[in-house]
């Protein structure tokens, strides 16, 4: 091949780096010269059907071929094509021309039927770099973007196929100086075979459309096409290839996805500079700057025209410093740093991000091929007016409105079927259990998630549904099944939630682990409160959260006794989850009555009673069922020796935080626990689950001093020795408080705080009662919680004041 080839010197070989820039606009002048009868191009050859959708007005790169086995959804394959990508340019060129075009790749059907294989395997080469160092070059990157993808290394005026044959000759002097095994993929017999192929398809073009016919495919292969071949050599490298069956389609792609180099990624570091590469044949470097100008005045931060020229120029005198011939995106990214963010890397980060990368999602039409699950997806993406955006996105949803709360829903089944296109965030504070807030984002990978997602059903509904069914057959814990059934109430997937809590009640009812029980009851009672949020029945799901509620309080007290401190430690972490779970059990709203003849879930007449308190609890909770029982058994830790001592200490903390405790029983309690007969190491545990761990278990001891006056006499009490055994537990204590905390409690215990001690008040604490401050607090109260009942009029000079 030379730089002025004619129609009869053979086929048109146009060697090219795949998703080059300079590459692209080189295949462009390339094909409207020699104007090619039809163009063959680098590809799955089962993908010909679909080209013609490439020129579809809905088609927007980048985008990618997605290969995939209908009966293995996790065998997958993906042919990526941006803007800038050569492939892609020479299948517009001639689909607008009217040219036939197809690809020449091996098959599909034997690419999937390959064992996997490492992204880099270790017999890769780099031609590029070869090259690069040929050159007296260390970066290849560099050179090659000098070299081939800056507009000025494909705008000078000449032949327009001299590159490709100066890069075809180069080509072949490196594979003719390595043995005949080497091979730029890592894989010589695969290389083998897919040259070979290519062969037999360039074969057959030419009879079909004579020899001027074009073929675009990485420059590697071009010395294989050039060479001569029998056809029986290349058919019998072919033959017993294993193949299976594979389905193809086109599927959005994103620019994030382009620069990762293994899974479906293609190692492009910079998509988005390449991008306005490719758009930007002149003065590449100033519109570059001036969109760079314009991201940060969009975020904030003031940059002028005059910084835009200064940056121009710095850039190109580093490009002269550095020996090249025009700024690259080193250059640029250096001058931005240092004219337009100040030399801080915070901003620069952002330019990367957004531009050096950039968000661009790709679309295909709706003609294009798709499973019916990705057809219901996207039918429910345009009715909830949920469009998939490459770039992070919150966004808040309020159940209380029909189309948020449908919203909620897909999001929650596509998350049941791993499709994790939204991820849950924390709502803002006071917004209610009738607001979710997620982080929504698209990925390409999740399209391979939907196709794998297909086995299990045709509509999204139905998938989600199946899915969890076979989930909650499969699960190992209790756990696992209890929070499946959450996902399925939030998901409003009544019929796998009926499946699911058969599989719940089997589990409970066989499960003898109290610690099992314990860690599944919360996300049980979560169900059953969004439930009552979402309008759904949960009174199935009520039942059996009950009856779960019922065999923890049942044996918990033999599951505490005897435990080691490691195990002390988990069992107050499920005592904390449980005491909330019931707590919130409790409060939630009853249930309709239970009909004739089905069983009363609540409590029998073996539940110990709770020992009276000073009052029915915080938020006036309900005294009756589960959370009466549960204060039996917090009354029973409390008291029980042979419990451990970090349990007895939560446990009465637990019931002097919700008033089903007197402050003079507390008092007696710690008094007990603290006594000189008890050994400082269980003493210090009982510390530990009394005022140690949670929110709060500092400010009980800044706020009441018999507890502190309590503390601060056995600690000094504790002999030396003792003190060096108990030491670690009680940095463990004091160090989860918070450091206000922490000084507070050290400024009370050096006696500066309140009339009896020997200096001024502590900070926030004062002698006497300030009256003014006092006023402004009563100010707060009276907006928040309403004006108080009116004082009656003093009694008149005589009158008596009634009783």
């Amino acid at each position: 091949m030379t730089g002025t080839r004619t129609p009869a010197a053979g086929p048109l070989l146009l060697g090219v780096r795949h998703h080059g820039p300079g590459s692209a606009r080189g295949v462009a002048a390339a094909l409207t010269a020699a104007e090619p009868p039809a163009v063959l191009i680098e590809g799955p050859p089962e993908a010909d059907a679909l080209l013609p959708l490439a020129a579809d007005p809905g088609m927007r790169p980048p985008v990618a071929l997605l290969a995939r086995v209908p009966d293995d959804p996790e065998a997958t394959a993906c042919w990526p094509f941006a803007e800038f990508s050569p492939e892609w340019v020479a299948l517009r060129w001639a689909l607008r021309r009217g040219v036939p075009v197809r690809f020449v790749d091996i098959p599909a059907a034997h690419s999937l039927a390959r064992p996997s294989a490492p992204s880099r395997p270790a017999g890769h080469r780099d031609p590029v770099a070869e090259l690069a160092a040929a050159a007296g070059h260390c970066d290849p990157e560099q050179w090659w973007e000098d070299a081939v993808e800056h507009p000025s290394a494909t705008a000078a005026p000449g032949d327009p196929l001299a590159p490709f044959a100066a890069l075809a000759d180069a080509m072949t002097a490196l594979r003719e100086a390595e043995p005949a095994s080497a091979g730029a993929g890592g894989d010589p017999g695969w290389e083998v075979a897919r040259e070979a192929h290519m062969r037999l398809r360039l074969r057959a073009a030419r009879r079909e459309f004579g020899d001027g016919v074009a073929v675009v495919c990485g420059a590697w292969h071009v010395p294989a096409l050039r060479r001569p071949v029998p056809v029986a050599a290349d058919r019998e490298r072919l033959r017993g290839l294993p193949r299976v069956r594979a389905e193809l389609t086109w599927v959005p792609w994103t620019h994030r996805r382009l620069t990762r180099d293994d899974g479906y990624g293609a190692g492009i570091g910079s998509p988005g500079w390449y991008g306005h590469l490719f758009r930007s044949p002149d003065r590449p470097v100033e519109r570059w700057l001036t969109e760079v100008a314009g991201l940060l005045r969009a975020e904030g931060r003031a940059v002028s025209s005059a910084e835009v020229i200064e940056a121009v120029r710095l850039a190109g005198a580093l490009a002269a410093l550095r020996g090249r011939p025009l700024p690259g995106l080193p250059e640029t990214l250096d001058a931005v740093r240092a004219v337009m963010c100040g030399g801080s890397d915070v901003p620069l980060a952002l330019v990367h991000d957004r531009l050096v990368v950039g968000d661009a999602l790709g679309r295909v039409p709706e003609a294009a091929p798709a499973a019916p699950l990705q057809r219901d997806l996207n039918r429910l993406q345009r009715t909830l007016r949920l469009a998939p955006e490459a770039a992070e996105r919150e966004r808040e949803l309020d159940l209380r409105k029909p189309l948020d709360a449908e919203r909620s829903r897909l999001l929650h089944r596509l998350r049941l079927l791993d499709v994790a296109w939204g991820e849950p965030v924390a709502a803002r504070p006071g917004t209610g259990t009738f607001r979710e807030a997620w982080r929504l984002r698209w990925r390409p990978e999740l399209a391979v998630r939907v196709a794998e997602a297909g086995v299990w059903g045709s509509t999204v509904r139905e998938a989600a549904a199946t899915r969890a069914r076979a989930r909650a057959v499969s699960a190992e814990g209790l756990a696992e099944v209890t929070a499946l059934a959450e996902r399925c109430l939030l998901a409003d997937l009544g019929e796998a939630l009926t499946a699911v809590m058969r599989v719940l009640a089997d589990r409970a009812a066989l499960d003898p682990d109290v610690g099992r029980l314990a860690a599944a009851l919360p996300a049980l009672v979560r169900a059953v409160r969004y439930g009552d949020v979402r309008g759904t029945d949960t009174g199935a799901l009520r039942t059996v959260a009950e009856g779960l509620a019922e065999r923890v309080c049942v044996g918990l007290p033999p599951a505490c006794t005897a435990l080691d401190e490691e195990a002390a430690a988990a069992m107050r972490v499920h005592l904390d989850a449980v005491h909330g779970a019931v707590g919130l059990l409790a409060r939630a709203p009853a249930p309709p009555p239970t009909a004739p003849g089905a069983p009363d879930p609540r409590p029998g007449p073996g539940a110990p009673p709770a020992p009276a308190g000073r009052g029915g609890g915080r938020g006036a909770a309900p005294r009756a069922g589960p959370l009466a029982r549960w204060y039996g058994v917090l009354h029973l830790l409390a008291t029980r020796e042979r419990v451990h001592g970090t349990l007895r200490g939560r446990a009465a903390r637990v019931l002097l935080d919700e008033g089903e405790l007197a402050e003079e029983t507390a008092a007696r309690l710690l008094g007990l626990a603290l006594s000189p007969g008890t050994p400082p190491r269980e003493a210090a545990a009982w510390l530990d689950g009394f005022v140690g761990g949670g929110p709060g278990g500092g400010l009980l001891l800044v706020h009441d001093p018999r507890v502190r006056e309590l503390v601060d006499r056995w600690l000094c009490a504790v002999p030396a020795q003792a003190f060096t055994e108990v030491l670690p537990l009680l940095r463990r204590t004091f160090a989860a408080y918070e450091p206000a905390v922490r000084r507070t409690l050290g400024e009370l215990v050096r006696g500066r705080a309140g009339p009896g001690g020997a200096g001024p008040a502590a900070t926030g604490f004062g002698a006497e009662p300030d009256p003014v401050r006092a006023a402004a607090v009563d100010t707060v109260l009276t907006l928040l919680l309403g004006p108080g009942p009116p004082t009656p009029d003093p009694p008149a000079p005589g009158e008596e004041t009634p009783a």
